[in-house]
C-alpha cells in the first residue's frame, strides 16, 4: 500500500516533496490510513478536523481521538466545531450539504492562513463509484459522470488508487486505530444507500462490476476532454467580454449545432444551474429585460444579447415578476399562475399567496424587508409595522434577516412565507386570481 501510495502521488503529480499538505482527518478508517501513510513518508503535513456535532458525545470523542493521535507526533492540528443542523435549516439545504459547505470553507481558510499548498482528503475508489451513481440520479452532464478527480484545484485525493477493501486490509495488518461512525450504515443518507443497496446488486449481476465501472469512468474522462475542446471552440463564436461583462450573442448561439447544451455550459461557469439555463433557452425570443440570478452573478436579457455581470458582495438584490411570467428562479423558485374564479380552489399554505390580479401593478417587485416597512396583515383593518409583525409571529432573528417581500407599486402584497396584505385579498368581486407559490425545493 505504501509503495502504491508514493507511486500514485508522483505519477499524478499531486504535489512536490517540498510542498505542505493539510490532511482532512475525521478519525474514521479512511482518513486514519491516509494519516498513517503520511506519517511514514517524508512529506510536510498538518491535520484539520471538523466537529459537526451531529452525533452527540461520539462527535466530541472523534475530535479528542484525532487530537491525541496527531499531537503525539508533534503535527500541527486545526479544528473547529459547527452548528451544522442550524446551518442546514437557515440555508434550506440538507445536513449533508451543510456539512460539505462548512467543511470545505474551513479547510480553505486554514490552508490560506497557515500557508499550506494543498488539502488532502481520504476519498478512495469506492467513493468514485458512489459519486458516479449520485450524479447519475441527478440532472448532470458528462462532467458529473467522470467522478472525483485525483486533483482539483487545491484539493488532492492521494487514496483514490485504493478500494475500500484494500484500505480495510491495510488498516487491519498495520494495527491502525480508528473511530467507527455508526451513521455509515444508515441508508437514510444518499451515499450510504448507494453503498449498501445499489452497488451490491450490480456486483451480484457481475462480480467484476466495480473494476469495469472504474475503467468506464476513465473512458468518460477521455470523452469529456474531447467534449470540452468542442465546447471551448463553440464558445469563441458566441461569447465576448467587455468591462467585466460576459456577453452572449443570441443569434450566434441559436445557429450553433447544439445551442441549449452550449448555453448550459456557458452559464455553468457563472453558477447558473441546468434548470435556469433551460428556462432561459426557451425564452430567448421573448421580450427584453428579464433577469436571472445565480449565487454569484446576474444575467440580463436584451433583444440580441445576454449580459452576465458579477454580483457585488452584500448587494441588496431586487427581483421582478412580469405579468406574463410563470416561473422565477431567484431568490428562490416561484411558480406563478393565473386562475379564473370559477376554476379556483383556495389553498391554505404559508408558501402560497392567492391574490386579486386586478389590484396588482406589474412588474411586481421582490426585496428584503427593511426597518420602517409596514403593511395591513390579512384580517386586520389597520396597518402594522413589519418589525412588530415578525416579533408577534415569533420569527427567529436569523429568519427575520432572510424575510422577503412581494410588492406592488411600493405597497407590500405578501410577507413571503407568512401572510398576505389585506388590500390584495380575494373578494366576491375578484374575477382572476394570481397564485404565487414558493417551491418546497
Amino acid at each position: 500500500m505504501y509503495s502504491r501510495f508514493n507511486e500514485f502521488v508522483y505519477t499524478h503529480h499531486l504535489f512536490d516533496p517540498g510542498q505542505k499538505v493539510l490532511l482532512a482527518v475525521s478519525g474514521g478508517m479512511d482518513s486514519m490510513v491516509l494519516l498513517h501513510l503520511f506519517e511514514k513518508s517524508t512529506f510536510i503535513y498538518g491535520v484539520v478536523h471538523c466537529n459537526f456535532q451531529l452525533r452527540g458525545n461520539d462527535s466530541d470523542q472523534d475530535e479528542e481521538f484525532v487530537r491525541q493521535q496527531v499531537t503525539s507526533h508533534g503535527v500541527p492540528f486545526f479544528f473547529r466545531r459547527f452548528e451544522t443542523e442550524e446551518h442546514a435549516r437557515i440555508n434550506g439545504i440538507s445536513v449533508e450539504m451543510a456539512a460539505r459547505e462548512l467543511r470545505y470553507t474551513f479547510f480553505e481558510e486554514v490552508r490560506m492562513t497557515h500557508h499550506y499548498d494543498f488539502i488532502g482528503t481520504a476519498h478512495h475508489q469506492d467513493d468514485l463509484l458512489e459519486t458516479f451513481f449520485l450524479n447519475l440520479s441527478r440532472k448532470t452532464g458528462i462532467r458529473g459522470l467522470t467522478g472525483i478527480k485525483e486533483k482539483s484545484g487545491h484539493i488532492i485525493r492521494p487514496l483514490l488508487f485504493a478500494t475500500r477493501q484494500e484500505i480495510e486490509q491495510y488498516a487491519r495488518i498495520s494495527y491502525i486505530e480508528f473511530r467507527q461512525d455508526r451513521t455509515n450504515n444508515e441508508v437514510i443518507y444518499q451515499r450510504n444507500f448507494i453503498r449498501h443497496k445499489i452497488l451490491p446488486l450490480f456486483q451480484q449481476l457481475n462480480p467484476a462490476f466495480k473494476t469495469n465501472l472504474a475503467e468506464t469512468i476513465l473512458n468518460l474522462r477521455d470523452a469529456e476532454d474531447v467534449y470540452s475542446i468542442g465546447i471551448e471552440e463553440a464558445k469563441k463564436k458566441v461569447v465576448t467580454f467587455h468591462d467585466n461583462q460576459t456577453i452572449i450573442h443570441i443569434q450566434s448561439l441559436q445557429v450553433s449545432p447544439f445551442p441549449e447544451t452550449l448555453l448550459f455550459e456557458i452559464l455553468a461557469e457563472y453558477n447558473f444551474n441546468a434548470r435556469t439555463a433551460g428556462h432561459l433557452f426557451r425564452r430567448l425570443d421573448s421580450e427584453p429585460g428579464k433577469q436571472f440570478f445565480s449565487k454569484t452573478h446576474r444575467l440580463v436579457k436584451d433583444r440580441e444579447l445576454l449580459f452576465i455581470t458579477p454580483l457585488p458582495e452584500n448587494e441588496e438584490r431586487i427581483y421582478y415578476i412580469e405579468k406574463e411570467d410563470i416561473e422565477l428562479y431567484a431568490p428562490f423558485i416561484l411558480h406563478v399562475e393565473k386562475i379564473h374564479r370559477k376554476d379556483f380552489q383556495m389553498i391554505q399554505s404559508p408558501l402560497v399567496a392567492c391574490l386579486d390580479l386586478q389590484k396588482l401593478e406589474f412588474p411586481l417587485l421582490i426585496r428584503k424587508w427593511q426597518q420602517g416597512d409596514y403593511f395591513q396583515p390579512l384580517g386586520m383593518d389597520g396597518f402594522k409595522k413589519l418589525s412588530d409583525f415578525l416579533i408577534d409571529e415569533k420569527v427567529p432573528v436569523h429568519e427575520k434577516e432572510n424575510t422577503w417581500l412581494l410588492c406592488s407599486a411600493q405597497k407590500i402584497v405578501w410577507v413571503m412565507g407568512h401572510r398576505i396584505d389585506n388590500r390584495f385579498k380575494i373578494t366576491p368581486k375578484t374575477a382572476v386570481i394570481l397564485k404565487i407559490e414558493i417551491s418546497a425545493e
